[in-house]
């Protein structure tokens, strides 16, 4: 997946270098850069040299997802989505063409792969390759259905999580500039001006605690729900099968009792020694939520997040402009409600 990353993060730096060649420096909203970065790279990772069109189903895909959260905001009146609302009809008619986009592309898949034709080595083509051995194997597998339905997670775990973990982390990287001098004083040391390799990445400690404190202080989701198969006691709570738990995600990475009176606090040096150390193993930091049905796209967000920070500190350096307002709000994931404005520095200028 590296070469995708890359591919789309020098996309991106390159119309920033652009904007900043004159004067050394520019103001920019960085915010829709990183979901074009994200999408960008989930659309090549997943459908390879077909990503145009993921690009295309993946901004069908989050049309869908306003239309629904407009939905959810409204008051709840029980029928009202089998109604021919403008809004409703909307909602079915993106999903009838997502569904018959990839519906299209996975048969495509599906004959190139049984004609014996080279695989392209990307998602899709690995689950599709990975579903015919399972129904020639077994009889069993996904359906299409069942695939359409994969497609789109690739989306939401892939695309969703690493745009709001990199626009928080430049914040708060603008907002802090001595861990900023810190995190690029590791990455020229450990990268130079190369371009960035599996390795290196691995070895960027600085880095990767500073990720993990963005992700507690703004995890992408900021409340996880979950339905209790059966009967449990929790303490001395008794949970009866079939009820709804919500676990507060965002409470808890702030709260003082499990993180000391820091808890709010930007102090990356808390990770120095891993997860387990500053959690003391407990199960408080929740990024990606937890169990078996923890976040599929959590090691592919880390990677991603740590080639775009390690590229954009290798050619600039950031600050906050004056006209930022810090106001994180959830719209599915915690997000800058009014963009991550940055003034931009080519790295060298004053």
């Amino acid at each position: 997946m590296l070469p995708a990353f890359y591919q789309s993060c020098s996309d991106m730096l390159r119309k920033w270098e652009k904007m900043v060649c004159t004067e050394g420096y520019c103001e920019l909203d960085v915010w829709p850069y990183l979901v074009d970065l994200t999408r960008d790279v989930i659309s090549r990772s997943a459908f390879g040299s077909s990503f145009k069109e993921g690009k295309r189903i993946f901004q069908l895909l989050e049309d869908q997802l306003v239309l629904t959260i407009k939905l959810i905001q409204t008051v709840y009146i029980p029928g009202w989505r089998f109604l021919p609302t403008k809004t409703n009809r909307e909602m079915k008619m993106k999903h009838r063409d997502i569904k018959e986009s990839l519906r299209e592309m996975i048969k495509r898949r599906e004959k190139a792969i049984k004609a014996g034709e080279e695989s392209n080595e990307d998602l899709l083509d690995i689950l599709v390759e990975s579903n015919i051995r399972e129904m020639e194997a077994k009889n069993m597998g996904m359906s299409i259905e069942d695939v359409i339905e994969e497609c789109k997670l690739f989306y939401f775990a892939g695309q969703e999580t690493t745009s709001v973990l990199l626009v928080w982390t430049m914040v708060l990287l603008a907002r802090y500039p001595d861990w900023q001098s810190k995190t690029r004083e590791e990455v020229l040391h450990v990268l130079g001006d190369s371009k960035p390799d599996a390795d290196g990445l691995n070895r960027l400690k600085v880095v990767t605690m500073i990720l993990y404190e963005v992700l507690r202080l703004y995890p992408p989701v900021v409340e996880l729900g979950r339905s209790v198969p059966k009967e449990i006691k929790l303490g001395n709570l008794l949970l009866p099968a079939g009820a709804e738990v919500s676990v507060p995600i965002l409470q808890i990475h702030h709260d003082k009792d499990l993180w000391g009176d820091d808890a709010r606090e930007f102090k990356p040096e808390r990770f120095a020694e891993g997860v387990s150390k500053a959690t003391k193993s407990q199960v408080t930091f929740l990024p990606f939520g937890w169990g078996p049905r923890i976040c599929i796209g959590q090691n592919f967000a880390m990677m991603e997040a740590k080639m775009a920070m390690a590229m954009i500190l290798q050619r600039f350096w950031f600050e906050l402009s004056p006209s930022y307002a810090h106001s994180p709000y959830s719209r599915a994931t915690l997000r800058p409600q009014h963009g991550a404005q940055i003034v931009l520095h080519k790295l060298g200028s004053n």
